[in-house]
């Protein structure tokens, strides 16, 4: 958890947090998109999923990560239908945190979303929708 993957190879890959309370999920919308995102984002060189994740929820949702209750929910793909390569990568982990959930200025909204949202969020996240419903954790 505390050092990169080592899966890279040049697949684009963001680190995501999956907040989940009462069988619903935090997500957020940057401006100028419609669909909403679990919120995170790719790692600066030389980071680490704790250090990137800490780092873009702050930025993101100015809250801070106890980076020591990170658990690996899951890593979800998105296929090429071409040749059926990874297109891209998203690394989801659950963590307690503190501070507001306030969106920052590039984050147009954040909402709790159930599985019926599912239609409203991108690919690869819908696929983490289906493994929390999966577990019955997502409502």
């Amino acid at each position: 958890m505390g050092t990169n993957t080592g899966m890279g190879g040049g697949v684009p890959e963001k680190v995501a947090w999956v907040l989940v309370r009462d069988g619903r999920v935090l997500v957020t919308r940057n401006r100028g998109v419609d669909l909403f995102y679990f919120p995170g984002g790719k790692r600066e060189p030389g980071e680490s999923d704790a250090e990137t994740l800490a780092r873009e929820i702050m930025e993101e949702l100015r809250s801070r990560i106890d980076t020591a209750t990170m658990m690996h929910v899951g890593t979800f793909e998105t296929r090429r239908e071409s040749d059926g390569s990874v297109e891209f990568r998203m690394i989801c982990y659950t963590a307690e945190h503190t501070g507001p959930l306030i969106a920052s200025r590039e984050i147009a909204e954040s909402d709790w979303f159930g599985y019926g949202d599912r239609a409203r969020v991108s690919a690869v996240d819908r696929m983490v929708f289906d493994a929390l419903r999966s577990t019955g954790r997502l409502m």
